[in-house]
């Protein structure tokens, strides 16, 4: 419940209250209304429903694609279980290998493709329900629930659950391992954290920020273990998959020729200021567009929750900084031929996360905190409803002709961004993704219409403070 000073306990979210009488020795303890419990028990149920409507519909009204990286990873594991070899993929199969029931369902319901396709979204809800097992006596209830509203609907989770792509296994296991290793069972949550790495090796930079940023805080070096651990992990499935420990599959790594001086060099040729400047600002990968809430103001919003909440909050931040610092030196820092910045999926944790925060603690925050943060949860459900629904498909023709020559134009441009084009050029779309359309509406009317409210009354109070609203003027 929240509390008079704005301080949270572990009870479903509630105004708050005046502090109940004492109560005598012997005396039944004062229950709340059942009006009101009943209001809880029916917003809890209706933003349950909201959130497994939206993994229902991303199930079966979003339209699933099989390609490039997606599909590599399928054929490798329809080899391995078909043939018994493990093909030697520059692609890591940890991922794939935990898609292996859903590959068998697929023998006997439908077929493994079809299910593959919606390996990560099965993965997110899985995911949710680790966290919400983990924080539910931690944090807020309701403010849980929007977080995961927020990933669902508002986040590029939209995008990233319609391929069988590796991004969205590395995020899910390193968020619920870095909460589990925070509030227990915590070698779980280590151990959780390393195999979501070793998925995606590049990370480990993730995990060195992470791991100095707690070494930092609590002056031990013995979290040190954990970079050693997931080295060693990779170590070991480099050899297992391609014969080598040192054969990551990606020497001598490069793309295509394009407009861009840097272009066509492999491996690490990218300039990092170039690199960051590209993932906060352009309007094609910026973060600042696909994940605003990253850059909400969060000391004083995370002040009424525990220490735990403000580790893990942080944790996730600092794994996003590790992966900015070396996605951005990567030739292909923008994630090639993919709708957003690919590389930084882990960024819409820590923003969904910022956002709910806001929404809770609306009544607590300033006045350009809470403007800010209703921008951002607007702009939020757009991204998930682009991602979802339109996706990168009508800029085909635009920026991969020509060898992706003119690839750089869906980089920078917000002409050729993708967030922007169906407005340039608007296409049509099926009728089941207008239902999904109309479903992230729904949930961006329910999430903005309070705050809205409380910025009206926040704006309301400064201009009677100021006297914006007493005529004092004359000719």
């Amino acid at each position: 419940m929240t509390a008079p000073d704005g301080t949270f306990t572990t009870e479903e979210s509630a105004p708050a209250a005046p502090s109940p009488p004492p109560v005598t020795p012997g005396q039944p303890t004062a229950r709340p209304p059942r009006r009101r419990r009943l209001w809880v028990w029916v917003v809890a149920c209706w933003e349950t429903g909201l959130i497994v409507a939206g993994l229902a519909g991303h199930m079966f009204y979003v339209n699933h694609e099989d390609r490039q990286d997606g599909w590599q990873r399928f054929d490798a594991l329809s080899k391995l279980f078909e043939t018994g070899t493990l093909p030697q993929t520059k692609y890591s199969m940890v991922g794939p290998l935990f898609a292996s029931p859903l590959w068998w369902l697929g023998k006997v319901v439908k077929d493994p493709l079809w299910w593959c396709d919606r390996y990560n979204t099965i993965l997110l809800g899985l995911g949710m329900l680790a966290i919400w097992l983990l924080l539910r006596k931690r944090v807020p209830s309701r403010m849980l629930r929007v977080f995961f509203l927020l990933l669902v609907a508002g986040s590029m989770f939209g995008n990233h659950m319609r391929f069988f792509y590796g991004e969205a296994f590395t995020v899910v296991l390193v968020a619920v391992g870095v909460v589990a290793a925070v509030v227990g069972p915590r070698l779980a949550g280590w151990i959780t954290t390393v195999i979501g790495i070793v998925n995606t090796p590049a990370t480990v930079a993730g995990l060195v920020t992470m791991v100095g940023e707690r070494v930092l805080r609590t002056r031990r070096l013995r979290y040190g273990v954990a970079v050693v651990a997931t080295v060693a992990a990779i170590l070991v499935a480099n050899r297992l998959q391609r014969g080598n420990a040192f054969d990551t599959g990606y020497h001598d790594d490069k793309g295509y020729q394009s407009i861009m001086p840097y272009s066509g060099l492999p491996n690490w040729s990218n300039p990092m200021v170039f690199g960051l400047m590209g993932f906060i600002f352009s309007a094609g990968k910026g973060l600042i567009w696909f994940a605003p809430g990253l850059f909400l103001p969060m000391r004083r919003a995370l002040d009424g929750f525990g220490d735990e909440v403000r580790v893990i909050y942080r944790q996730w931040v600092a794994f996003v900084i590790g992966l900015l610092l070396v996605y951005s030196m990567w030739w292909s820092w923008q994630g090639g031929w993919f709708w957003g910045p690919r590389f930084l999926l882990f960024a819409s944790v820590p923003a969904s996360f910022a956002l709910a925060v806001a929404w809770w603690r609306r009544e607590h925050l300033s006045v350009f905190v809470t403007l800010f943060a209703t921008v951002g949860i607007g702009l939020s459900i757009w991204v998930g409803i682009d991602g979802a629904v339109y996706g990168d498909s009508a800029l085909w023709d635009s920026c991969v002709t020509n060898y992706m020559y003119e690839l750089p134009l869906c980089s920078y441009t917000p002409e050729f961004g993708v967030l922007w084009y169906p407005f340039v050029r608007p296409s049509d779309v099926a009728f089941d993704q207008k239902l999904y359309f109309g479903y992230c509406l729904v949930v961006g009317v329910y999430l903005v219409v309070p705050m809205l409210v409380t910025l009206g009354r926040q704006v309301a109070a400064h201009g009677r403070d100021a006297g914006w609203l007493t005529w004092r003027y004359r000719w």
